[in-house]
C-alpha cells in the first residue's frame, strides 16, 4: 500500500512541489543522486571506477514534451561522454538513457527519441563506452524494443532493460537472449495494472528467476540489476550452472544502496556496475526508491525531523 502511494506521488505536482522545496529533503537525495551536474557526475564516476566498479549514468529526466528538452538532454548526455573521454574515465563506463526523457511521448516521438539516442550511441562508441536503454512503464514497451532494434544495426552492443513484474517479459527475455545482447533485469518500478503485470511481490520474484534462467542459457550478456540477496546467490547458482564466466554477465545496484554487497560481490571477483543518476530533475527517481523498500522511508523520515 505505502509503495502505492508513493508512485501514485512521484506523477504528482502538488506533492512534486513540497518534496523539492524542502531544504531537508535534499539530505536524503544526496544519498540515492550523485548531484545536481556533469561535474558532480564524474567526480563520482572517478571514484567509483578507481574502486574496480563499472558504472551507467543517467541524466535524470522523464515525461518530456518539448523537443527543446529532448534536444538538451541529448546534448547533456554528449557533454557527459566528452567529458568522460577527455579524462579518461570513459573505460567501464556507460550512459542509461529514459526514451521519455528523448522525446518519445511527443507526436513522433519514436523518430525524434530514435534519432537522439542514436546521436548518444556514435558518441559513446567513440569514447569506447556503451549505452542502455532504461525501460519504463508498459505502454512504452514496443516501442522501446523497436528503437532498440533499430539502434542495434549499427551498434549491437546497445543495451536494454526489462521488468520481471510483466507478463510479457519472458517472452521478451527469450527475444533478446541471443549472441551478445545485453539485458538488464529488474523488478520493476512502476505501478502498473494488474492486466499487465504480476500484483503480488512473490509472483514478481518468481518471474525475476524464470526471465533470470532464460537469460543465463541464453548467448548474451545478462545484467542482473537486484539488491534482493535470494536473487543474487540464485543468479550467482545460474550462472555456474549454465557455463557463464564472471565476463559473461555483470550485477548491478543503485548508487547508494547496500554499499557493503556491492563491495563484496566486487572483491570475489564479480563484474559490479553501479548505476549512477544525477541532475536536478530527480524527483521521480527519488520517490520511485522511496517505494521499493519501506527503510528507505525511515530514512527519509529521520532526516525530515533531524536537525
Amino acid at each position: 500500500m505505502l509503495g502505492t502511494a508513493l508512485l501514485a506521488a512521484s506523477r504528482n505536482r502538488r506533492v512534486r512541489t513540497v518534496v523539492t522545496k524542502s531544504p531537508l529533503t535534499r539530505r536524503v537525495v544526496t544519498r540515492f543522486i550523485a548531484g545536481d551536474d556533469v561535474t558532480a557526475a564524474v567526480g563520482i564516476t572517478r571514484r567509483l571506477t578507481s574502486g574496480g566498479f563499472d558504472v551507467t549514468l543517467d541524466h535524470l529526466g522523464e515525461d518530456t514534451f518539448d523537443r527543446g528538452q529532448a534536444e538538451a538532454t541529448r546534448d547533456a548526455y554528449l557533454t557527459l561522454i566528452k567529458v568522460l573521454a577527455d579524462q579518461g574515465l570513459s573505460t567501464g563506463a556507460e550512459a542509461s538513457l529514459k526514451l521519455s526523457a528523448m522525446g518519445q511521448a511527443l507526436p513522433g516521438g519514436a523518430s525524434l527519441a530514435a534519432d537522439n539516442a542514436a546521436a548518444i550511441c556514435a558518441a559513446a562508441a567513440g569514447a569506447g563506452m556503451t549505452v542502455t536503454l532504461d525501460m519504463e512503464d508498459h505502454t512504452t514497451v514496443d516501442s522501446t524494443l523497436g528503437i532498440l532494434a533499430g539502434l542495434r544495426k549499427e551498434h549491437p552492443w546497445v543495451g536494454v532493460a526489462v521488468q520481471a513484474m510483466l507478463y510479457r517479459t519472458e517472452a521478451d527475455c527469450r527475444d533478446l537472449a541471443t549472441t551478445g545482447s545485453r539485458v538488464r533485469l529488474v523488478k520493476g518500478a512502476y505501478a502498473e495494472p494488474k492486466s499487465v503485470a504480476y500484483p503480488a511481490k512473490a509472483d514478481v520474484d518468481r518471474a525475476y528467476v524464470r526471465c533470470l534462467d532464460i537469460l543465463m542459457s541464453g548467448l548474451g550478456h545478462p545484467m542482473v540489476a537486484t539488491h534482493d540477496p535470494r536473487m543474487i546467490a540464485i543468479a550467482q547458482r545460474l550462472a555456474v550452472q549454465r557455463g557463464k564466466s564472471p565476463e559473461d554477465f555483470e550485477f548491478q545496484m543503485l548508487y547508494g544502496i547496500r554499499t557493503g554487497v556491492q563491495e563484496q560481490l566486487r572483491a570475489q571477483g564479480n563484474r559490479m556496475r553501479i548505476y549512477v543518476p544525477y541532475g536536478d530533475d530527480w524527483y521521480g527517481y527519488f520517490m520511485r526508491r522511496l517505494a521499493e523498500r519501506p527503510a528507505n522511508v525511515a530514512f527519509l523520515l529521520r532526516a525530515l525531523t533531524t536537525r
